[in-house]
């Protein structure tokens, strides 16, 4: 079957989705797995059909909250879906961390790997890789973990900034940067690209919720959910690299 993996500006842009098809924002490290998951949901329910919208979840929060036609939003953070929560705009009943991942450290497969964080504040490294901390829940992870280092200000000396994960590791694979900060799953995608130098410690664990959008009247957005956390969709979680909640 036909994916469509949509921006929630075109929906918005092309009127009202069929009363059948059912749009889910989700956090950009998620689309491999979730693309999977949905033509597995799409053949548990006959006639419903999922759209994809990925994106930073910063980005995917703000659609929502100017009215954009969504039933499922899945972030990549805590932080996004409490703001959520805050502004009403998802059930809260339906809100449940459904995978974990882990901040790790990549560079170019044909360049020497760094160790540490202290290694990136050192002059070889030029230029790093981060997502912007406002929007992209990874930048949070990697400013907080820097903070804790005593590093921020040196290695955001260094900072290209990106609107999405996936970004930071398409500049790591094109060698454009001399390292970046992704999700281990991000770093899966491409081991002929770019190799994972270290993992970062983050004080808070990289937990993943998702939620019902509270404007949503589609009966297929709490299935989704429920089936998000099923057997087979765990399988398919893990088989990207994603850890149990």
């Amino acid at each position: 079957m036909l994916r469509r993996v949509v921006a929630v500006s075109l929906v918005i842009a092309s009127g009202v989705a069929a009363a059948a098809d059912l749009t889910v924002s989700a956090a950009a490290s998620l689309t491999n797995a979730f693309q999977q998951i949905g033509t597995a949901f799409e053949a548990a329910n006959p006639g419903t059909k999922v759209q994809f919208n990925f994106a930073a979840s910063g980005p995917l929060l703000q659609q929502i909250a100017r009215g954009a036609p969504v039933d499922v939003f899945a972030s990549a953070d805590q932080e996004t879906m409490n703001q959520a929560d805050q502004q009403k705009l998802v059930k809260p009943a339906t809100r449940a961390n459904f995978v974990s991942n882990s901040l790790v450290v990549v560079v170019p497969a044909d360049r020497p790997a760094t160790k540490s964080l202290d290694d990136l504040a050192r002059p070889a490294v030029r230029q790093v890789a981060i997502g912007v901390p406002a929007i992209v829940p990874a930048g949070r992870y990697t400013k907080a973990a820097l903070e804790k280092a005593g590093l921020w200000p040196r290695i955001e000396a260094k900072m290209i900034g990106a609107q999405t994960v996936r970004h930071v590791l398409d500049y790591v694979a094109r060698a454009e940067v001399d390292a970046g900060f992704v999700y281990s799953t991000d770093a899966a995608l491409m081991p002929d690209k770019v190799k994972i130098a270290f993992t970062v410690p983050t004080e808070q664990p990289v937990l993943y919720p998702i939620a019902v959008v509270a404007a949503s009247s589609n009966a297929a957005a709490e299935r989704f959910v429920a089936y998000v956390a099923s057997p087979p969709a765990q399988a398919v979680l893990a088989r990207y690299g994603f850890g149990k909640p």
